[in-house]
């Protein structure tokens, strides 16, 4: 069993930044494969970043330039660096790990971009 746990999220201006933190549970967090997803009001979920446990890293085309993913493998912990941030970038942001063909979900954080 794999439990996530998200935090970071919050209400930010357009233009302004955010860093999600996701932390995760397990002593082989290091063969997790990591993504963050996001789901607006009304939409479906879709993903955000990925990064594998070799460490590469693959973005939706509408962040790409503004948002970086990276992971510590010491402290089970997988981050969004998300910059020049959008009113459309408000959203329910989650962590999911996969793991030995099964998919983990944290409960997720909200990002408000508003002025």
């Amino acid at each position: 069993q794999v439990q996530l746990v998200e935090s970071g999220g919050g209400l930010v201006q357009p233009g302004g930044s955010l860093r999600l933190s996701c932390a995760a549970s397990g002593s082989i967090f290091s063969i997790y494969a990591m993504s963050w997803y996001r789901q607006a009001p009304g939409k479906q979920r879709e993903l955000v970043a990925a990064i594998t446990s070799g460490g590469s890293t693959n973005y939706a085309d509408s962040v790409k330039g503004r948002f970086t993913i990276s992971r510590d493998n010491a402290k089970n912990t997988v981050d969004l660096q998300m910059n020049n941030l959008k009113p459309e970038d408000t959203a329910v942001y989650y962590c999911k790990a996969v793991y030995v063909g099964v998919n983990y979900w944290g409960k997720g954080t909200l990002v408000t971009v508003s002025s």
